[in-house]
């Protein structure tokens, strides 16, 4: 017959395995929640793209991590993202439903008569343009173009066009990778 010390020791150690397991379970639960609201913050409310191609230079970089924001409006001269036959590319937002846009032989840009200010772009380029200039943008569309103009594909080709405001992903606001650009996007 066992003692009351070892009935006492086994009654500790049987304890002991319940705290623990609760304690495991806990932590297991816990690491669950977290995840799914990453994933659903990631989602729903500020996606995480990586950068691929030069038609953003200088303003982004190929291999560069930024996050966007959800939203429904997007201001003249700020970046977006949106989807184009399953990809997600990334372009600057120049005009919107309704607007002029006209680019010159030496790619300047006009919308509604007035020359744009782009201290953004370290060239210009009209670039690889098939629509006829001027051009007015659709209902519920925007006229997107890349910074780096001489290499961009963007509303200046009907290949891509204007783009729907429903197929926009977010504007870009935060570049989180590589560390040492780290920081906001500006216009």
């Amino acid at each position: 017959m066992p003692t009351s010390e070892q009935v006492e020791q086994e009654l500790n150690r049987e304890k002991y395995k319940r705290g623990f397991s609760k304690a495991i379970r806990s932590t297991i639960y816990a690491l669950i929640t977290v995840a799914a609201v990453a994933v659903l913050v990631a989602v729903l409310l500020l996606p995480v793209l990586q950068i691929y191609g030069t038609s953003m230079s200088p303003t982004l970089l190929e291999g560069e991590i930024v996050l966007s924001v959800k939203g429904s409006r997007f201001a003249t001269g700020e970046v977006v993202a949106f989807y184009y036959n399953n990809k997600i590319l990334v372009k600057r937002v120049i005009a919107h439903s309704g607007d002029w846009v006209d680019i010159d032989i030496d790619g300047n840009v006009f919308v509604n008569g007035e020359k744009l200010d782009e201290p953004y772009i370290s060239e210009k380029a009209l670039g690889e343009c098939n629509i006829d200039l001027p051009y007015q943008v659709p209902e519920s569309k925007v006229f997107v173009m890349g910074d780096h103009r001489s290499t961009s594909v963007d509303s200046r080709s009907s290949a891509i066009g204007c783009v729907a405001e429903e197929q926009i992903v977010g504007k870009i606001v935060f570049r989180v990778w590589p560390l040492n650009r780290f920081g906001s996007i500006n216009k």
